[in-house]
């Protein structure tokens, strides 16, 4: 039996981590779009847990940040345990879980199906989540010549529920839908890469136990094999990934054998394990999809195209990050602020990135090897010092997008901020807001609320050059912005100016600030005071020293574009108005106003 079409500009198949987090933007782009989800309600219990630095900037860039850190388990230390060499371990030595300067962001653990519920709480605060349970997918197919209209509803999705089998059209869809994806089977793509002989069990337990680290994560090497110990959220809860011995069958693994493993790897220590919350055995491997889009229409996000071992803890957060790539992506095109190939920058840049997570998964596996350490002469030490280096990777730090349409690389001009790459999330540092005189990361003026960026470093404007080059600037960047906004929008709806000075806040006043900085905005037409920053000693929290943070000379100054998902797309001269607005112009949509230089044609 079959119901007529249905339409939604976009089909997000999958609940997951990648959908939802798509799904979070487009519900502040005010997208029509649904979901359909196999599973017959939300996550009861995720098998990820693991929630990196980046994603924990990530949730706070969409203000949701707070329950995700007061529910989790915050990961501080690293306990690095080595064998005795008379059948025991002994602790060689801690180690800090992140380097301090990769992120204001701790690394936390936290149970997969509470971070979806976050993230459905934030889309439920915008309207309910137009969710479907019980859907099953069936097919996917795209009419490649209607596909060329970028307004055609172009994708057709047969799906069934309670044996009822319905076609839903789409402008596009978003496969979400796990490893064993319905959506890229449908397509005809392929998942490609291998598997190791290498078996590994993990398991969530209630120990009870004399280990002195059982709340730290810590990583054991012993004669028995390896152990990694995640401490779960909640105090007692603990997740243990256990190294199998060679020749171990996945299917011949059980709760019991597990356990007796576990109980090796930790002598002369106890462990009993109380209850097992959950158990699972997996053979390591590593693939990725041979495409991530078919005609631009239909993009694969998450296990859907690309799949690795969990120890690196990279699934759930690289998921997250596909979504919130493509997510704002799918709004800046359906609300006709930049043409359709903006969705190509989410393959160039997402299949890459897969690409760079699946060889270091292969060599972060490698080192938790027993047999691969003792063929390469790898000592216990030279692996506990590769796991701390592997840290930027693992903290979801590493990622940088290639050039494009939004990322513009120009190395001369990049010497202004030798501390900012482009392609790579903008850093923070502590700032004073003038407004109010409070002392709080840059980050948080650039919240993911489906704007640009354009961070001016204008140096002392106490000096009168300095001032009357601002106030230059600030004319330029006001007519850029009146060309590329709506007719009818708040100034800083699209471009959002972000100002810092250097110098001290109190010797100036309101009246010197260009009026661009301050824009009239929102329900009320009141003036906005809050986009300028000084970097300057604050009452209680110290100086932030952000012009050092940034390497960017208060004289020379500079301009930084960021992206709506918080990645630098260009560094120029601080002056440099009509190359910022070139910049915008090379993907923007026109609205029809006059342009700096000329008409519109």
């Amino acid at each position: 039996m079959t119901n007529t079409t249905e339409q939604t500009d976009v089909l997000i198949c999958g609940s997951g981590s990648a959908g939802l987090c798509a799904a979070l933007w487009l519900s502040r782009y005010g997208i029509n779009y649904k979901i359909l989800e196999k599973r017959d309600g939300p996550l009861k219990m995720g098998q990820a847990d693991g929630v990196q630095t980046r994603t924990v900037e990530l949730f706070d860039s969409f203000n949701i940040a707070e329950d995700l850190l007061k529910d989790s388990y915050h990961v501080l230390e690293l306990a690095f345990w080595n064998s005795n060499q008379a059948g025991g371990i002994r602790r060689s030595h801690y180690a800090p879980d992140k380097e301090t300067a990769l992120s204001h962001q701790p690394h936390v653990i936290l149970n997969q199906a509470r971070l979806n519920e976050i993230m459905v709480e934030a889309i439920n605060r915008t309207g309910e989540i137009p969710i479907e349970y019980g859907v099953e997918v069936r097919s996917v197919e795209v009419d490649e010549e209607a596909a060329n209209d970028p307004d055609a509803y172009c994708v057709h999705v047969k799906a069934a529920k309670d044996g009822v089998e319905r076609t839903i059209a789409a402008k596009y869809v978003l496969g979400c839908d796990g490893a064993h994806s319905v959506v890229r089977k449908s397509l005809g793509f392929k998942m490609l890469g291998d598997s190791s002989d290498a078996v590994w069990g993990v398991m969530d337990v209630y120990p009870r136990t004399n280990f002195p680290d059982i709340r730290k994560k810590a990583v054991i090497n012993s004669e028995a094999g390896n152990l990694i110990i995640i401490p779960r959220e909640g105090d007692a809860l603990v997740r243990f990934y256990i190294e199998l011995p060679a020749g171990t069958v996945v299917k011949d693994v059980n709760k019991e054998s597990l356990q007796k493993q576990a109980q090796l790897i930790f002598q002369p220590y106890t462990m009993e394990v109380a209850e097992t919350a959950w158990w699972s055995a997996y053979v390591i491997g590593q693939r990725r999809a041979d495409f991530f889009t078919k005609a631009h229409r239909v993009f694969l996000t998450g296990d859907a195209c690309h799949t690795h071992s969990p120890k690196a803890g990279q699934g759930m957060n690289v998921s997250l990050q596909d979504g919130y790539n493509i997510g704002w992506k799918l709004g800046a095109v359906l609300n006709k602020q930049a043409p359709p190939s903006l969705l190509e920058t989410y393959v160039s840049e997402r299949q890459s990135t897969a690409t760079e997570l699946i060889d270091f998964d292969r060599y972060f596996t490698k080192l938790f090897s027993s047999k691969w350490r003792q063929e390469n002469g790898i000592s216990s030490e030279q692996f506990a010092e590769a796991f701390v280096k592997a840290g930027r990777y693992t903290a979801g730090q590493a990622v940088k997008y290639g050039e494009s349409a939004i990322t513009s690389y120009n190395k001369e001009t990049e010497k202004l901020a030798p501390n900012v790459d482009v392609g790579m999330r903008f850093p923070t540092a502590q700032v004073m807001r003038f407004s109010d005189a409070k002392a709080m990361q840059l980050i948080k003026a650039l919240p993911s609320i489906c704007r640009w960026y354009v961070l001016v470093f204008a140096g002392d404007i106490t000096d009168s050059a300095a001032a009357a080059r601002l106030d230059k600037i600030a004319t330029g960047l006001q007519a850029m912005a009146e060309e590329l906004t709506p007719v009818g929008a708040d100034p800083d709806s699209l471009i959002d100016p972000v100002l810092v000075l250097s110098g001290k806040r109190t010797v100036v006043e309101q009246e010197q600030i260009p009026e661009y900085f301050t824009p009239v905005t929102g329900k009320w037409g009141m003036k906005n005071l809050h986009k300028v920053f000084f970097d300057d000693e604050s009452y209680n929290d110290g100086h932030g020293h952000a012009y050092e943070c940034y390497g960017v000379d208060p004289a020379l100054g500079a301009m930084i574009i960021v992206r709506p998902d918080q990645y630098v797309a260009k560094i120029t001269q601080v002056d440099d108005v009509n190359g910022v607005a070139d910049f915008f112009r090379g993907f923007l949509n026109p609205v029809g106003r006059p342009k700096l230089n000329g008409k519109h044609e």
